[in-house]
């Protein structure tokens, strides 16, 4: 089957699967406008509106309009040109909104770089990227003054907090003069450097435009049925450096001129309040922070009404029918996974909103992602021979669309390896069912080969997660003599709870396939990265240690 043969019939087929109340195209709230065009619109329509709420900090989509201006003009006057690099080195704050919008107003391309990194990870990010200007933290300067000399194109750091000698203060920005500043970003020049987060390797800042992240923020507003409301409140703890915080708490509520509702941190009771008192209408968080949640005793005194969107990303322990059902009873609303995407494509390709009747997203086969955003195209391609293959057969996930990076900075050869003809081979598995709906088998990498035969860990991880006791897994390869490799899968007990590897591997040999049987290592705990997710590698290594 040829190309546009293929998209036409799986096209129609997804058309027909998506729900009912999220649009079949690309609808922008306020047109194709800039980011910093977007705000300067709502603080004409809605300057009492809340633009950005965190602790005591409460920022008007006027005010957010005026600092931003200013904080351009202060970049402006410190030397920042347009297509400067802008490294945004700050935790969940309102600062970090108003500088990247203002690097987006000069032109220039702002660079969210991790406040949690330790010295060589913040020198590779800031020396690749080729960063001039850097707006840190106070607490966070001495990390930056160790790798500066390090740092060949870093002429300027300003600090938020108290005064830094040797740096600009982020209270002389906002104090500047914008003047008649003009918005000199355009939507397809070179906008934002997102490294990718991986564990493996050195991160690699992918290109995006202001087109892609308008793209994002408005087919993100409309698969989850929020483009034509006007109450949009997004709660965000997830760090806004990382693509889906700068989603979930930047580029979403700038576009539906709602409000982005800022934690530095997790906190439950926090969590709560902040529903409550600002009427959070949507939230994402890991399945444990549901959990705890539905744990606390003044869960069902609290008001979680204007909660009608809640979203959970699955990075250690699954969300099952059960979790589903207590977070209905405790909350009223219907729990969700989140989506699927990556750093490449700015994230939120497919998401399966709409699709929890009868638990239809959690009992299919591992993962079920549902149907690509509006103007987002997903095929499924042999890995070997490039060419498509059938529904229902598993192969490379391949996608086009606006939002997908123009290419990795300054990496011709990785981009080569990634982009052709506007398609990103991913890397990851995955299939197309007869609906369209995207399944998600794991990471081309993690595929562990049983005597030539595939096993994604995806179908053990589902497999485990189900058992009495199992709070979470996650399964790797281990080199075996005699198969070529093996699965182990490394498990947590929920609390106060006991598991035996011995049990849970027996329980398993009864639901899969001999040769996909892991060795089972009960751990207290799993090695995570900086974003979340598991340390798959160190696992690796864990897994052939236990092996020998």
């Amino acid at each position: 089957m040829d190309l546009q043969t293929y998209l036409e019939d799986v096209r129609a087929r997804q058309g027909a699967a998506r729900p009912a109340d999220t649009p079949s195209g690309v609808i922008y709230p306020l047109g194709e406008l800039t980011l910093p065009g977007y705000v300067a619109q709502w603080a004409a329509r809605r300057p009492d509106r809340a633009a950005i709420v965190c602790g005591a900090t409460r920022l008007t989509y006027a005010h957010l309009h005026q600092q931003a201006r200013a904080v351009a003009a202060g970049m402006q006057q410190a030397g920042v040109q347009r297509g400067d690099r802008v490294g945004i080195h700050l935790p969940n704050r309102p600062e970090f909104i108003v500088a990247a919008l203002a690097a987006l107003r000069l032109g220039a391309v702002f660079v969210p770089v991790n406040p949690m990194f330790r010295p060589q990870e913040l020198a590779h990010e800031l020396t690749d990227s080729g960063a001039k200007f850097l707006i840190t933290l106070d607490v966070l300067t001495p990390i930056v003054d160790a790798v500066r000399s390090d740092v060949p194109d870093l002429h300027t750091v300003a600090v938020v907090g108290d005064p830094i000698e040797g740096a600009l203060a982020w209270e002389d920005l906002t104090a500047t003069d914008p003047g008649d500043l003009p918005d000199m970003g355009d939507l397809d020049s070179l906008a934002a450097l997102n490294y990718t987060g991986g564990t493996t390797g050195l991160p690699k800042g992918c290109e995006h435009t202001q087109r892609d992240m308008i793209y994002t923020g408005a087919t993100a507003l409309g698969a989850s049925g929020e483009i034509e409301t006007d109450d949009f409140v997004a709660l965000c703890y997830l760090p806004i450096f990382w693509i889906a915080g700068e989603d979930l708490g930047f580029l979403m509520p700038i576009m539906a001129g709602g409000t982005s509702v800022l934690m530095s941190r997790w906190d439950a009771g926090a969590a709560l309040d902040l529903i409550e008192a600002e009427r959070v209408t949507m939230m994402v968080g890991t399945v444990e922070n549901y959990l705890e949640l539905i744990q606390r005793e003044d869960m069902t005194a609290r008001d979680l009404s204007s909660l009608r969107d809640p979203a959970a990303v699955s990075f250690i322990r699954k969300l099952d029918p059960q979790i589903r059902h207590l977070w209905r009873e405790a909350a009223g609303s219907t729990l969700r996974e989140a989506a699927y995407g990556m750093t490449e494509t700015n994230t939120m390709d497919a998401t399966a909103y709409g699709m929890a009747e009868h638990d239809r997203d959690l009992n299919e086969e591992p993962v079920f992602c549902g149907v690509p955003v509006p103007g987002t195209d997903i095929v499924i391609r042999d890995w070997a021979t490039g060419e498509l293959v059938p529904l229902g057969q598993d192969g490379e996930i391949h996608v086009k669309s606006p939002s997908v990076m123009s290419g990795y900075w300054r990496n011709p050869q990785a981009t080569a390896e990634q982009l052709r003809d506007g398609w990103l081979r991913t890397g990851d598995s995955g299939r197309l069912d007869e609906n369209g709906c995207l399944h998600y088998l794991g990471r081309r990498k993690e595929l562990i080969k049983v005597k030539g035969m595939s096993v994604y860990p995806a179908e053990i991880e589902m497999v485990l997660a189900r058992m009495d006791g199992v709070a979470s897994c996650a399964v790797v390869p281990s080199p075996d003599p005699a198969k070529g490799e093996i699965p182990v899968a490394f498990v947590t007990a929920n609390p106060g709870a006991t598991i035996a590897a011995d049990r849970l591997q027996a329980q398993a040999a009864e639901q899969l396939a001999p040769y996909k049987v892991p060795r089972v290592v009960i751990l207290e705990s799993f090695p995570m990265t900086a974003t979340g997710k598991i340390r798959k590698v160190e696992l690796q290594e864990r897994a052939a240690e236990s092996g020998a």
